[in-house]
């Protein structure tokens, strides 16, 4: 049986989970929550894989992964990346068709949804790679020094995944 599947005892809530979470997502990019809810429906455009806002800013979901050192991965990001407009249309011209990820080049983007449990993620700089039909692209986050780009690179441990889910139940507590 595997760590994270034995459940944790949250520090944060006092209660027992029975289940570690292996992946966390955002529904929306960012930019999404600074417009006003009554002005949402005609500004914005989207799927669950696709957005588009004021006709002028697109976005694409993908998925972060960070090997896990001493358990069963990868941990999962999910988040949103903005992409150039001709690199957008690229990706829906694209999106339907079988082998996709053979005829795409990556594709370079910045982070749009902001990450709990690290420093600023926004505008991260990132390469979009496109998966086969089905799988959301995978982000690759610039090899810099940011703890989340380090961690992509040299991954978590089971211990930082629950500290994860300890800092994140506690932000729904509030």
């Amino acid at each position: 049986m595997s760590k994270y599947s034995e459940g944790y005892l949250c520090r944060c809530c006092g209660k027992f989970h029975d289940e570690l979470p292996m992946s966390y997502g955002s529904p929306v990019p960012d930019y999404c929550y600074h417009i006003p809810s009554e002005e949402k429906e005609k500004r914005i455009e989207m799927n669950d894989d696709l957005c588009i806002i004021d006709d002028e800013h697109f976005f694409i979901r993908g998925c972060i992964e960070i090997p896990v050192k001493d358990g069963e991965g990868p941990f999962i990001w999910d988040v949103w990346v903005s992409l150039s407009e001709t690199n957008f249309n690229i990706t829906n011209d694209y999106w339907d068709v079988e082998g996709r990820e053979e005829k795409l080049e990556p594709m370079f983007g910045w982070l749009s949804t902001d990450i709990p449990c690290y420093p600023e993620t926004i505008n991260l700089k990132t390469n979009v790679h496109t998966r086969s039909l089905g799988e959301r692209p995978y982000i690759e986050l610039e090899p810099t020094k940011h703890p989340l780009a380090i961690e992509q690179r040299k991954g978590i441990t089971m211990k930082r995944i629950k500290q994860i889910a300890e800092e994140l139940c506690n932000e729904e507590e509030q």
